[in-house]
């Protein structure tokens, strides 16, 4: 059976759009397919308006199935889809974003679209596919919209050529992951991470992501006008024009009630319309607060466009006045508080291990992630009652801080920590993210950790009327809730690392943001003068509080030996040396813990363990067998040598005892992989030994090369290679050469001490 479709063909990318398969019963149902990744979409509008509410009812969610992926949950317990996965949620809020200011806000009717992945091939990604695939099912609903948006994914190689939706391959490689979303020739949604992309670069990406939404937009539209319902008409609940007329003879003095809103300063506006609703309870609130707002929008956009005023009084491009402290606990391992006008944010750096890495388990299967930033804003931070927890607000602006900052983290090989920061918002009037950014680049230095360059973030605003627009720096709460759009722009000295814009009106052209990134670049900068007043480089030493971390390489053939049977060996050295072990694939290993004179022991057992005997070497051992012929010292764990009795004095051989330790040096390893140690000086000679009464013990006379032996067999049987019977008899002493293999020995005596 063959459906309706259509095919888009755009630098080398072949996108499938189909209906009728999936979802009949939907408003609007579609899929979307590129390579052997599909991604289905469905959209219900509902017929009855809901009431009482001032909002346009609209949900849009974007599910992962583990099938789609091949995959069944790591999870011992739980093996459906559950909680959404962070990159559902962020997901989901791509969608929201791009489409939600296409719909007319007045609508009441109940609106839900749901994209999810049927299929992936780990080359073509699902998430624009799931925007596209929501725009194309909203476009052939009923449901009446200004779409369709076009979204694309742009990649960059190092040479700065773009790429359209790159691989996960070509991700990986890509100082450049931008987002672009929007209706035919408007941009709607803007999400990006860079690794400082000049302003040049990232408006030729804007441009460049325009021309390919466009032919998005076309394809669905024509696509839509071929297999498309007939639109409905909506219905909206008009304002009574008598209560439009009471609030506004009732309130007064709106020229300093807006200044009030804009510094948070008064709350004289809620105190006018709950009095107002009191006395009118035959009047719906929300047409109250419908009006007074509406007079708020039109002074304060009114000032901004005529007069270039804004209801705070600053200017077009000042930043509200900032204030910074850091290191103000004491017993965290960084913090900052950063404080922009009433937007306070308290910034709190956790270090770890690199075992504490998080581990994300999803339809495209494992993987870890080593920095993790976490944004929460409690409900008193805007002086209201809220629910503790943790929404998609909340997830997208950690998101956002945190794709800013990694680009400039220290490479794992340098800093080989988990790196946790969680922003507190402890008061909010706007760009709580941006100051997010800031203060977890300050309570990062706070720590210790060596960031290649600091980062800022500010957020732009935009206010329009026809083809007259002015963008603002630094938005507070009530510019952002009465303007056109909110853009954020975070970045160092040299270039832009993370950028979200959301659209309010129907879209803004590339022009636009052209003049809003080259003013947010003044802005940036300015910034990071003033954080660098306070700290200009990371601190030189860690917290005391801070684990300290060390690691070494081993060859990929040893893991197995540190490890152990059944992993008894590395838990025997994690207890000994009271630390965290955590051993990578490629033979990285890494040791945490509190004590560094631990760590740095645990490190040099460590690498004993994996080490090899050298020829000429000098060794500190311990003395863990003594024989008539000599004595056999633990050089190394797992690794015995004898110091026959012509290669040590008489006198240091009669008083020497178990457990000694003793300064010896590899002469020879011979071609049984025997070592032969002494403890006599350079260049002196070696000493014969005197047979011993009764004829037997030392054999006859001095051995030839320090290799002749009493008896024919005493060396040979108790030394030449792992002997149970040696292992025993040393009591379970360090080192000897089934230590590595067995995993018997303990570690509590060790002392490295080369």
């Amino acid at each position: 059976m063959t459906y309706p479709s259509t095919t888009i063909v755009f630098n080398g990318k072949t996108i499938i759009i189909e209906t009728g398969r999936f979802g009949a019963q939907a408003s609007g149902s579609v899929t979307v397919r590129c390579g052997d990744t599909i991604v289905t979409a469905a959209v219900v509008a509902s017929k009855k308006i809901k009431e009482g509410i001032d909002y346009f009812p609209l949900s849009l969610d974007y599910q992962e199935k583990l099938y789609a992926g091949g995959v069944i949950s790591s999870s011992r317990f739980i093996k459906r889809e559950g909680r959404p996965s962070e990159n559902e949620i962020l997901t989901g809020r791509v969608i929201d974003r791009s489409l939600r200011p296409l719909f007319d806000q007045r609508s009441r009717n109940e609106v839900q679209i749901m994209a999810s992945p049927l299929s992936i091939d780990g080359q073509e990604e699902p998430e624009i596919l799931a925007v596209i695939a929501a725009s194309a099912a909203v476009s052939i609903s009923d449901y009446p919209w200004a779409g369709p948006v076009g979204a694309i994914r742009l990649g960059m190689t190092p040479d700065g050529q773009y790429i359209v939706n790159p691989t996960s391959e070509q991700k990986t490689l890509s100082p450049l992951d931008l987002v672009v979303s929007g209706p035919k020739g408007g941009i709607s949604m803007v999400e990006a991470g860079a690794n400082e992309v000049s302003e040049e670069k990232m408006i030729g990406a804007l441009k460049f992501a325009q021309e390919n939404v466009d032919i998005i937009c076309d394809a669905i539209e024509k696509f839509a006008k071929e297999n498309g319902k007939k639109k409905r008409t909506l219905v909206f609940s008009e304002i009574d024009p008598a209560v439009e007329k009471l609030v506004k003879d009732e309130i007064k003095n709106i020229d300093e009630i807006l200044v009030n809103e804009a510094k948070k300063t008064g709350t004289q506006m809620a105190e006018y319309t709950a009095s107002i609703a009191v006395a009118h309870p035959e009047i719906n609130p929300n047409q109250i607060n419908e009006v007074a707002d509406g007079m708020l929008r039109t002074l304060a956009r009114a000032g901004i466009l005529k007069d270039g005023k804004r209801p705070d009084g600053r200017e077009i491009e000042e930043i509200r006045k900032i204030n910074i402290e850091v290191g103000l606990l004491p017993r965290t391992h960084g913090s900052a508080f950063f404080q922009r006008g009433l937007t306070h944010v308290l910034s709190v750096v956790t270090l770890a291990s690199p075992a504490r890495e998080q581990l994300i388990d999803g339809m495209k299967g494992e993987s870890t992630k080593r920095y993790m930033h976490h944004y929460n804003m409690p409900g008193y931070a805007s002086g209201e009652v809220g629910r503790p927890g943790t929404g998609r607000r909340e997830i997208g602006h950690g998101a956002l801080a945190e794709r800013a900052i990694f680009p400039m983290l220290p490479s794992t090989d340098d800093f080989p920590y988990a790196i946790r920061v969680v922003s507190e918002v402890m008061s909010s009037n706007g760009s709580t993210s941006q100051a997010s950014v800031c203060g977890s680049t300050l309570s990062l230095m706070d720590a210790g950790v060596p960031l290649k360059k600091p980062v800022a973030g500010v957020a732009m605003g935009l206010v329009t009327e026809g083809d007259k627009y002015v963008t603002l720096t630094d938005i507070s709460g009530l510019e952002d809730h009465l303007g056109d759009m909110d853009f954020k722009v975070a970045g160092t000295v040299d270039g832009i690392t993370a950028l979200q814009m959301d659209i309010k009106v129907t879209g803004v052209n590339a022009g636009i943001l052209v003049k809003a990134l080259e003013q947010a670049k003044r802005g940036r900068l300015k910034l990071l003068d003033i954080m660098n007043e306070t700290l200009s480089a990371p601190r030189p030493k860690l917290s005391q509080y801070a684990p300290r971390i060390m690691s070494t390489k081993v060859p990929q053939l040893k893991i197995g030996e540190i490890i152990g049977p059944g992993g008894k060996m590395i838990r025997q050295i994690q207890e000994d040396f009271d630390c965290e072990i955590d051993i990578q694939e490629d033979g990285r290993v890494t040791v945490t813990g509190r004590d560094q004179a631990k760590v740095d022991g645990a490190i040099a057992y460590i690498d004993s363990m994996v080490a090899e005997v050298e020829v000429g070497k000098t060794y500190e051992g311990t003395v863990v067998r003594i024989e008539a012929f000599g004595a056999f010292v633990n050089i190394i764990p797992g690794k015995d040598g004898l110091v026959h009795v012509s290669q040590v004095h008489p006198d240091t051989f009669r008083a020497m005892k178990m457990g000694d330790r003793v300064q010896v040096k590899c002469y020879e390893i011979d071609s049984m992989g025997r070592v032969n140690l002494t403890m006599l000086e350079e260049g002196e000679s070696p000493i014969r030994a005197p047979r011993p009464e009764g004829g037997s013990g030392f054999g006859g006379g001095q051995p030839s090369g320090g290799r002749s032996f009493g008896g024919g067999g005493d060396r040979g049987g108790s030394r030449g290679g792992p002997s149970a019977r040696r292992h025993e008899d040393r009591g379970g002493r360090p080192g000897g050469p089934s230590a590595g293999r067995a995993g018997r020995p303990s570690f509590s005596k060790f002392r490295d001490t080369r």
